[in-house]
């Protein structure tokens, strides 16, 4: 598994990758993916929805589990990705593409309290042994 620097990573598994003027895309990462198996079904938010960072805005069912996505950052949710209703699977096959939610972020500084790429490679080890 890689993990693009472009983007920073929670420690629940979601990135978010800064798309310019304060606004950052958010998905899922790889290790989540594979941890929650074949994802059936994606539950989002609203458009202008407004959620503080660690906030669970969604749901992601899969085969093994329903599991809930949290706000990586504080924001507004701008957009969201309408083709996960059609295609959850999405998630599984481009997870590093297959983003959930757009937000306007309020606090461009809780960006840098998120982990790196090579951070949450890290954390990833640590946690698996």
């Amino acid at each position: 598994m890689s993990y693009p620097a472009d983007r920073r990573y929670t420690k629940d598994h979601e990135w978010a990758l800064p798309t310019g003027s304060g606004q950052v895309r958010v998905g899922l990462t790889d290790f989540a993916q594979k941890q929650l198996g074949d994802v059936v079904f994606v539950e989002l938010p609203k458009v202008g929805d407004v959620y503080d960072s660690g906030d669970p805005f969604g749901t992601v069912e899969s085969v093994k589990a329903v599991s809930e996505v949290y706000a990586p950052v504080s924001g507004t949710v701008l957009a969201v990705n309408d083709d996960l209703d059609q295609s959850p699977e999405a998630i599984n096959e481009e997870a590093d593409t297959a983003w959930l939610v757009e937000l306007k972020v309020s606090d461009a500084k809780e960006l840098d309290g998120l982990l790196t790429a090579d951070q949450y490679e890290a954390y990833i080890a640590e946690e698996a042994a």
